[in-house]
Parts: C-alpha cells; structure tokens; sequence
C-alpha cells in the first residue's frame, strides 16, 4: 500500500512558523527602538512619583499642610508666568527621562569581601613581628589599617594574593637573616602553600615585594647549547637575577630561556663545583651532562664513580673520554695520574712563559675529572687500609685553574661530612639538588635563597650560587642514562646524539675508531 504525502500546510509549517518568529522579533526590536524615549520617560515618570510618595509618606502630619501650601504656591506662579506650563513641562519630562535612565552598574576595581579578608588576615599576622609597644604611632596594630602598610597587590583567579608591596617600620631588623627568615615563612604560609615565593627586600626603603613564580619547565632535554669555550651551562632558571637568554628546545617548541652558566678556565673565580642532593634528586644527570657539553668543546674526561651502579656506562669507549672507573684500584691510579698531568701542565706554561712562547698545544685541551659519591670510596679505602681517593685531588683542585683542569664532585647530603677540607675549600660553585632543609642549604649554599621550596619537587630542580653571588633556582636539563630501561625514548635519542664516536681498541694493539651513529645505537637499543 503506498504512503500518500503530508499535507503541503504539514510539510512546510516548520519554516513558515521560523519566518514568523523572525518577523514577530524584528518588529519588537524595531518598535522598542522607536518607543525606547518614551520608555525611559514613563520608567522615569513612575520613579518619580515612587519618590514623591515616599517623601510624602516620611514627612510628620504636621508639616503636610505647609508643604501643600508651597507646591500650590509654586504652581500658580507657574501658571501665571510667560511660557510657564511649557517650560515646567519640559523640566518635568527632562527629570523623567533622567531618572528613568537605566545606568551601568559601577565596576569594582577594589578587591572583594574575600580578598578583603585575606588581606586583613595577612595584616594581623605580621602585627607581632612588625610592632613595639614603645611605637607611639605603630604601622601594624591589631585593628589597624591595612591600607597604610600594602601599597599594591595583585591576586590570582583563585583569589590568592599574586603580588604584595608590604612597607614595614625602620626599626625591623632586616639585615638579620633569621628575621627576615621567619617573615619569609609566614607569608609563605599565609598567601598559600603549593606555590613558590620571591622575596625581594628593599632595606633603604623599608618595602618587602612578595611575588610568585612560575615553575621552571622540566621538559627542557639534553642538546647542543649555544655557549662559548668554558662555558657550561648547569640549567635554567627565571628571568629575577639573570639577564641572558639561550635558545632551546622544549619538546617540539623552540624557546629562550635564562641559563645558570658557569664559567670555566684561567680566569675563572669559581673554576670547581661541589653538587649536593639526596637520592633521585639528578645529581648524576647533572654530571652527566656537564660531561656531555666538556665533550662538544673538544675536551677531556675523567670519570670516577663511586656508586658502582654503572649510570656512565655510556661513556665508556668514546672519543674523549680516558677513563670511567668505578673501582677502587683504578680511581686511585686514575686520580694519581690526574695528580701528575696538572703538575705536567704546570711545569710546560711555566717554561713556555719564560722562554715567551705561547702555552703547547698539548695543555690546551681542557681536563674535567668528575666525581660522583667519592665518599663511598673513602669508606672503602678506610677498610683496606689505603689512602683516600680525595686526597689526591689536592693538586687539581689548588693549581687546577692555571692548567686547564677542571673537577666536578657530586655527593649525598648524608656523606657531605666525609669531604675533606680541600675540596670544600676549593669548590665555590655550588649546586643543591631535590629536597633540603635550611641548615642543608646554609651549609653548602653559604646563605639561604629568597624563594621558597614547593611541596613537590621534580628530579633536577634545585638552587645554585656561584662563589658570593645570588642564589638562583635551578631546573636541570633532562639528561638520563640511554641505557637505563626506564629512560624514555625521547631522552635516550637526546642524549645518544651527544655522545662522541666509539673508540675500541683493534687486534694488532693499534687504536681503531669505530663510527656508530646515534640513530643506529638507539634502534638497538630499542630493539634489546
């Protein structure tokens, strides 16, 4: 049976009611745009008259009938004046259609009832550390006025105070770091924890800035950075106190980012670095790729490990690397070797400056010795009865300036006491890593940083100080070990296409190099 067809009256209503609406909507647009003066002057008219009750209803019985005598006074002059119903008409109409107006409501450009509190909040805790009683007329007082001592502020989408000009009186002793310490830590815990602080003290001017910063990206990989010779770059940090910029890749996005660079060679003021941290917290990958970018300016390597667990195993063989020991046999004959080329070096510029020639081209090339956990090592030197493998870093690190040698010494928080003096001595450029209390920090540091830690921190990220300067937050380019499983394949790539060629020795007790490209060697291990 077939279907017969809808009605035509069925089948097109839909678009004719939708024709019908738009009409119907246009044409009350329209008229309110004809009829919207006479709008707002009927709106105004029932203001008005809203008014006139009102004052009618609040004033006392007994003054009614004067004021009646008034407004009839006032209406027969009107009347009886030239044009005076004409112009008491139009003033009648031009106060309708003043108020009945509909103005904008007025934008808050103050802070709201909660940032308010805040504020207030934030005012009373600083009462007992900004205030004596012997204060005639005190800054902060309980009940006081915040106004007085916040001069700006800025706060976040969450209502959390972003940026706080915090004036305090001249008595404050803010030349006292356990003073200025504890102000520190109760505006970190009062403006909210999770997030990190700068504390800029202004002493001249009696200002304390607060401001938050943003975290340090941690998805910066190891890759060819655009330094000079003797440049190494520790990691990246914010734009406070650096005023430099490199660019690097973050993931699959080209950036600038401020580096922490450290300064290397003969005139150096810091030309050794002591790195501190706890278990996880990337001091190897920190020497990792300080060894990687010692290798791209064409130097030379020594590696002492004394964890034993292999994580410079990928340095093993390549070009410019002489040793990776992980042995106490061969760190001691390695270091003592060291020992003896710093005094070799030193003897050849000294006969090449007095004979005024230039300096051989065999003590240019600079010399790294990198140490990671030496203490370890000592305890095993102790047990055997032998010296212990710092003593012999005495040399390079007294004269290692002047001779182009470099030493790098990586150590746990809780070994730090197993450094002898020397090599605390020697090393100015300092490095924290992962997680540290303020007595940790003040003991490798010298001073505390004017930030405040987070409550969770990524492997790398730290503070660093270089001799008596400031000290900066760090975030230490991701360079893991290839080798390890757990490396992703993005780092493993990153850090394979640094490595030098491999070198292996041939049968004939010749050297032969082997060219293994990064791209090959990453497949493989991939594959195993």
């Amino acid at each position: 049976m077939a279907r017969r067809p809808l009605p035509r009256i069925l089948s097109n209503g839909s678009a004719s009611i939708a024709r019908s609406r738009e009409m119907a909507r246009t044409a009350a647009d329209g008229a309110t745009d004809v009829l919207h003066p006479l709008i707002t002057i009927t709106r105004g008219l029932r203001r008005l008259a809203t008014t006139g009750r009102r004052r009618w209803a609040d004033t006392p019985k007994d003054r009614r009938g004067p004021m009646l005598f008034m407004v009839a006074a006032v209406g027969l002059v009107v009347v009886f004046i030239p044009y005076g119903p004409l112009l008491a008409f139009i003033t009648l109409m031009a106060a309708a259609g003043w108020k009945g107006r509909d103005p904008k409501p007025p934008v808050r450009t103050g802070p709201d009832d909660a940032q308010l509190e805040r504020l207030s909040s934030l005012y009373e805790a600083l009462v007992p550390y900004f205030s004596v009683p012997e204060d005639p007329s005190p800054l902060y007082a309980h009940g006081g006025e915040w106004e007085k001592a916040f001069t700006t502020f800025d706060f976040d989408g969450d209502g959390r105070v972003d940026r706080i000009d915090i004036r305090y009186p001249a008595y404050f002793a803010d030349g006292d770091a356990d003073s200025r310490a504890r102000i520190e830590q109760l505006l970190h815990a009062k403006m909210g924890r999770g997030r990190e602080y700068h504390f800029q003290w202004d002493e001249e001017g009696n200002r304390l800035t607060v401001s938050v910063l943003d975290p340090l990206p941690t998805g910066i990989a190891a890759q060819h950075f655009v330094t000079a010779p003797g440049e190494t770059v520790l990691g990246f940090t914010d734009d406070t106190g650096v005023q430099r910029t490199l660019p690097v890749l973050d993931g699959d996005e080209q950036r600038d980012m401020p580096p922490v660079v450290w300064r290397t060679g003969a005139r150096s003021t810091e030309p050794h670095l002591l790195i501190a941290g706890q278990p996880g917290s990337g001091t190897t990958s920190l020497v990792r790729s300080i060894a990687l970018q010692a290798l791209q300016h064409h130097g030379d390597v020594l590696v002492v490990e004394g964890s034993a667990t292999g994580d410079y195993a990928c340095l093993v063989g390549r070009h410019g690397v002489l040793a990776v020991e992980c042995g106490l046999t061969g760190a001691l004959a390695s270091l003592e070797w060291a020992a003896h080329e710093t005094e070799r070096r030193l003897i050849a510029a000294n006969r090449a400056r007095q004979a005024g020639h230039p300096a051989p081209d065999d003590i240019k090339r600079p010399l790294w010795i990198l140490l990671d956990r030496p203490g370890a090592l000592g305890h095993v030197a102790a047990a055997d009865g032998r010296k212990d493998p710092q003593s012999l870093l005495q040399v390079p690190l007294r004269h290692g300036r002047a001779a182009g040698v470099t030493v790098v010494v990586a150590e746990q928080f809780d070994s730090l006491d197993a450094l002898i003096d020397p090599v605390r001595q020697h090393t100015r450029a300092r490095v924290v890593l992962g997680p540290a209390t303020p007595d940790e920090l003040r003991d490798v540091l010298g001073t505390l940083p004017r930030t405040t830690p987070t409550t969770e921190i990524p492997p790398g990220r730290g503070y660093a100080r270089l001799g008596t300067g400031a000290v900066h937050r760090l975030q230490v380019p991701a360079t893991p070990d290839p080798y390890d499983d757990a490396t992703s394949e993005t780092h493993r790539k990153a850090v394979l296409a640094l490595l030098p060629e491999r070198e292996t020795p041939a049968d004939d007790d010749t050297a032969a190099i082997e060219m293994v490209p990064a791209e090959d060697e990453a497949e493989a291990l991939a594959e195993r």
